[in-house]
């Protein structure tokens, strides 16, 4: 038995189907990077992060997060791991270092 399909479902088939390809996108431009790693090439590896970088925000926005709530969020998390002095903020000041960078951004 078939079902009539109106606008209104398509529009909702399509925004699932775009989700689950964000995702996989996301799965394997993870799985490239890692393989990028092992094999070398700074170029193959700056593209991989870039990809993951975009396609992880797009993902936020598909499922109804804003860029600029992302971005918050994000230093919302860096400034908590600052904090809770998080091993990678200890031993590098790598979590400083993306706040005051991110925080540099929009002057």
């Amino acid at each position: 038995m078939q079902f009539p399909q109106g606008e209104g479902q398509i529009d909702v088939v399509k925004k699932i189907r775009m989700i689950e390809w964000l995702k996989a996108e996301l799965v394997g431009s993870v799985a490239s990077l890692l393989k990028s790693m092992v094999k070398g090439g700074e170029e193959r590896i700056l593209d991989y992060l870039a990809a993951i970088l975009i396609t992880t925000y797009i993902l936020g926005k598909r499922v109804g997060i804003t860029f600029a709530r992302i971005d918050q969020h994000l230093k919302e998390k860096l400034a908590a791991g600052i904090d809770e002095e998080h091993e990678i903020e200890e031993w590098y000041g790598d979590m400083s270092s993306l706040l005051r960078y991110m925080e540099g951004k929009k002057r």
